[in-house]
């Protein structure tokens, strides 16, 4: 006759933020990926406005602006250049972009890093979850 174990609020927390952090990152790892490559509609970025965040002992600057795609068809107004900081670039500017279809950024011809950052969250929430489900089976 087997017992039946109540879930510890350890397992049940774990299986959660495993499972949240999987939610957050499983459908981000295509664009990711996408702007990794630098894989979408070439053109420019004007840069219009220096957005920063000030933190503690540190800054955070992004370019906003508009991007024109080389072809004229696609223009995109208040997107971020993904990388840019202070000293990148200069307000009416122009720069080479791709836009890969993020809703609120571009990235430089050299694609991106941010797959890293991802990648790690997915792997993070499936070892999450793989171990709050070994430690309810057992």
């Amino acid at each position: 006759m087997r017992v039946k174990r109540r879930l510890s609020a350890f397992t049940v927390a774990l299986a959660g933020l495993g499972l949240l952090l999987l939610f957050w990152s499983v459908p981000e790892l295509g664009p990711t990926i996408k702007a990794a490559r630098a894989d979408g509609v070439s053109g420019v970025f004007t840069a219009r406005e220096l957005r920063c965040i000030q933190h503690p002992g540190h800054e955070s600057c992004v370019w906003a602006g508009d991007f024109a795609s080389g072809d004229g068809r696609v223009v995109r107004h208040d997107v971020e250049l993904y990388g840019s900081e202070r000293g990148s670039t200069a307000a009416g500017r122009t720069v080479a972009a791709v836009d890969t279809g993020r809703a609120s950024r571009v990235y430089g011809p050299d694609g991106s890093g941010e797959w890293l950052f991802t990648t790690l969250l997915a792997v993070a929430g499936v070892v999450m979850v793989g171990v709050a489900a070994r430690r309810a089976w057992r």
